[in-house]
């Protein structure tokens, strides 16, 4: 242990809304380990939603509410907010305030979850204490006070439980995806139960477990193990394994050393799949605004004439949102 917690968290206090619903889903998803809730379409379901719903976070939370480096019609956007919601990670004013404090702080003592205290406490510990900084209303307007400005997420802060409306929602829409679709085929009342709970199971409970420990691995691995393209001052790593996991995310170095773009890989190998699908977005007409990688953004200022000089200076997007 290289450094103490966030001063923040002292004295310790339990976040038991936090602590009760990460040890509850945990020791829901022990019912994977029971051979009738198993199903080859409840897997493949869970696998995709890995994806979509992990999306949510990378593509939602992160790279447009976080750093802004793409724009969406307001729909789009709050569509990426429910998936992010619904991966049950908080809500998305409180989960920006949180990353733009550990882009601000980055492992150095506030930062809410550096591995300098610990692995665990990186990849999950921080979550299980009361941190009065980034959760406070004070933290908020400093952190995300661009989010509060709509009302869709002002609503959530005002009533915090309300995304569990979204979260628990998704319950009862998995059952009955999963019993329809094995009633319409089979008319077994016994197998199409048996696929409404897999799909509750799988599609839901684990997916949403292995979207929390993919985006801690970002906090835990990505600060721990790794390569490292750039000096950026602080322990950010290159993962491959978490760049795989987390549809490009685990290239974290090169995300550190330039926050606002939209795109992580720096290297052609480094595959960055999620910007390829903003991309996609675009093609779609859905986004637009797509912030280029810093060295482009560079290209494009000095090859633009201002006042008969050349311009060569950082714009406010190369910048940290603070």
């Amino acid at each position: 242990m290289n450094h103490t917690v966030p001063s923040p968290v002292i004295p310790y206090r339990i976040n038991w809304t936090y602590t009760t619903t990460i040890v509850l889903v945990h020791l829901l998803g022990l019912l994977a380990l029971f051979p009738y809730l198993w199903s080859w379409i409840g897997f493949w379901v869970f696998v995709l939603g890995i994806h979509v719903f992990g999306q949510g976070i990378t593509i939602g939370y992160h790279r447009l509410l976080t750093h802004r480096s793409f724009k969406t019609p307001k729909w789009v956007e709050h569509c990426f907010a429910i998936l992010g919601i619904c991966s049950m990670q908080d809500t998305p004013a409180r989960w920006v305030s949180v990353h733009r404090v550990h882009h601000v702080h980055s492992d150095e003592v506030p930062d809410p979850h550096s591995p300098r205290v610990s692995f665990f406490w990186s990849h999950m510990g921080w979550l299980l204490f009361v941190n009065r900084q980034t959760y406070s209303a004070a933290g908020l307007e400093r952190f995300a006070k661009d989010l509060l400005r709509d009302p869709f997420y002002m609503r959530l802060e005002t009533n915090p439980f309300r995304q569990f409306f979204y979260a628990l929602g998704q319950v009862p829409v998995y059952f009955a995806l999963g019993f329809g679709a094995s009633f319409f085929f089979s008319s077994e009342l016994g197998a199409a139960f048996q696929l409404g709970l897999s799909l509750v199971v799988w599609g839901c409970i684990m997916r949403i477990i292995a979207v929390w420990h993919i985006t801690w691995s970002v906090n835990s691995l990505s600060h721990v193990f790794g390569y490292q393209n750039y000096q950026t001052g602080e322990d950010s790593r290159n993962n491959w394994c978490v760049a795989l996991l987390a549809a490009g995310e685990g290239w974290h170095n090169n995300h550190h050393q330039d926050q606002a773009a939209a795109t992580v890989q720096h290297r052609w190998w480094e595959l960055d799949l999620s910007y390829y699908e903003i991309k996609l977005l675009e093609l779609l007409g859905l986004a637009s605004d797509i912030i280029p990688p810093r060295q482009k953004r560079h290209q494009a200022y000095r090859q633009e004439p201002r006042g008969g000089e050349v311009a060569d200076k950082e714009t406010p997007s190369d910048t940290a949102v603070s």
